[in-house]
C-alpha cells in the first residue's frame, strides 16, 4: 500500500513548514538535473547563480558567492571546512585549529568538529540565551580560526551580538560565520544586526527551505569573498567543469529550482507579511501560555519557549501535537508559516483540558 505524507495540521517543533506551491512545481520540474555537474546541466547552473544572487539581496551582500547546500548542517561543515584550511595555510604552528561557537549553537558544528579533526571551544550564554562576549574573549588565540554566532537559534530564536563577534574574529585573525539557516527570512524586517552589511561576516548559512518556503533540501552556503571557496575546491578531471567546491558531488536540481521559485515570488513582500503573522502568532502563543501560569521565554523572533510539567508534554505528544523540548526541558513551538492561529488556539484548548484533568480530585468512596 502506497504510504501518504504526514499532514502539518499538528506540526509545531519543525523548522521545515510546506513549500510554497510555486516552489513545489519548480521542484519537481527539475528533480532529475544535476547542478554538480554544470557543464551538462547549464540551466540548473544558471539557476544556482539566480539563488545566490537572491540569497545576497536577503544577507547584504552585494557580490555574494556560494552554493545551494542540502541545508545547514552541510553549509556550517563547509564554513568550518574554509576556516581550518585556512588556518592551514597562514598558521605560524603546527596546532590544531579552533571553532570558538556559544552553546547555543546547532550540532551540526559537533559533526563538523568530528570529520575536520578541529578543536571546538563551546562558550556559555546570558541569562538572555545570547552568547557571552566576554568568554568568547577570553577564549579565543592564535589558533582560533573561526568564531561562530547564532543569528536565530533553535531553541530560542534568540540573535548573538554579530558586530561585536566579528571585531573579536578580526582581533585574532580568524573568520566570522554566522548560523541564520532559520533566522535569515526573517531577521531582514526586524532591527537586528546580523548579516554581511551590518558586520565583517565571512560566511554565512541561510536556509530557503526553512523559513524560506522552498522544498527540502535547499540549504544555501554564502561567502563574503569568492576565493574562500578556493579552500574547498577539488579538482573534477572527467566533468567539463575543472574543480568543484560543493561537498557533495551529484545533487538535485529540485532544492536549486525551488529556492529560485519561492525567494523570487516572495522576497521582500510575502516574506515580510509572513513574518508578520509568524510572530503576532508566537506573542499570542506566549501570552496564553503565561496566562495558565507557565514561564515563558519571550519570543524575539517567531520561536516560543515555556516550561512546561513533563507529564502533560508527554500527555499533548500522544494525542498527536508533534513538539520538542530545549536541551533545559522546556516545551518549544516554531511558529513556521503552516502554523496558523487557529492551530494554536486549538494547541492551548488541548493543553489547557489535559491541566484541567490533572487538577480533578479524584473521586473517592
Amino acid at each position: 500500500m502506497q504510504r501518504e505524507p504526514q499532514t502539518f495540521d499538528r506540526v509545531l517543533s519543525s523548522m521545515c513548514t510546506t513549500p510554497h506551491p510555486v516552489a513545489r512545481e519548480a521542484a519537481e520540474r527539475f528533480l532529475a538535473t544535476n547542478p554538480g555537474d554544470p557543464g551538462t546541466y547549464p540551466t540548473i547552473s544558471s539557476l544556482e547563480d539566480e539563488a545566490i544572487e537572491l540569497l545576497g539581496e536577503v544577507a547584504g551582500l552585494d557580490d555574494p558567492a556560494g552554493y545551494v547546500a542540502s541545508g545547514g548542517t552541510e553549509a556550517n561543515i563547509q564554513a568550518v571546512r574554509i576556516a581550518r584550511e585556512r588556518a592551514r595555510s597562514t598558521a605560524a604552528t603546527a596546532e590544531t585549529p579552533t571553532v570558538v561557537m556559544p552553546e547555543s549553537g546547532h550540532f551540526s558544528f559537533q559533526k563538523a568538529a568530528n570529520v575536520l579533526g578541529v578543536d571546538l571551544e563551546l562558550v556559555p550564554t546570558d541569562d538572555d540565551h545570547r552568547v557571552d562576549l566576554e568568554a568568547v574573549r577570553a577564549c579565543v588565540d592564535e589558533t582560533t580560526a573561526m568564531i561562530v554566532g547564532v543569528a536565530g537559534t533553535t531553541e530560542y530564536g534568540r540573535v548573538d551580538p554579530i558586530p561585536e563577534l566579528g571585531d573579536i574574529a578580526q582581533s585574532v585573525d580568524a573568520l566570522l560565520h554566522v548560523d541564520a539557516a532559520w533566522g535569515g527570512f526573517v531577521l531582514p524586517f526586524t532591527d537586528h544586526e546580523w548579516q554581511f552589511g551590518h558586520a565583517p561576516v565571512d560566511t554565512m548559512a541561510i536556509d530557503p527551505h526553512k523559513m524560506g518556503q522552498a522544498a527540502v533540501p535547499a540549504g544555501g552556503l554564502l561567502v563574503r569573498d569568492e576565493t574562500l571557496l578556493d579552500e574547498l575546491a577539488v579538482d573534477t578531471p572527467y566533468l567539463e567543469s575543472t574543480s568543484q567546491a560543493t561537498l557533495t558531488g551529484t545533487r538535485s536540481g529540485a532544492g536549486v529550482a525551488s529556492a529560485v521559485a519561492a525567494m523570487t515570488e516572495l522576497w521582500p513582500d510575502g516574506y515580510r507579511e509572513q513574518y508578520q503573522r509568524s510572530q503576532a502568532n508566537a506573542e499570542w502563543l506566549a501570552a496564553e501560555l503565561a496566562a495558565l501560569g507557565y514561564d515563558v521565554v519571550e519570543p524575539e523572533l517567531p520561536l516560543v519557549a515555556a516550561d512546561l510539567p513533563q507529564a502533560t508534554f508527554e500527555a499533548l505528544r500522544e494525542t498527536g501535537w508533534r513538539i520538542s523540548s530545549t536541551g533545559s526541558g522546556e516545551l518549544r513551538v516554531v511558529c513556521m508559516p503552516h502554523v496558523t492561529r487557529t492551530q494554536l488556539e486549538s494547541f492551548v484548548a488541548a493543553l489547557d483540558a489535559l491541566e484541567s484533568e490533572s487538577e480533578t480530585p479524584t473521586a473517592t468512596t
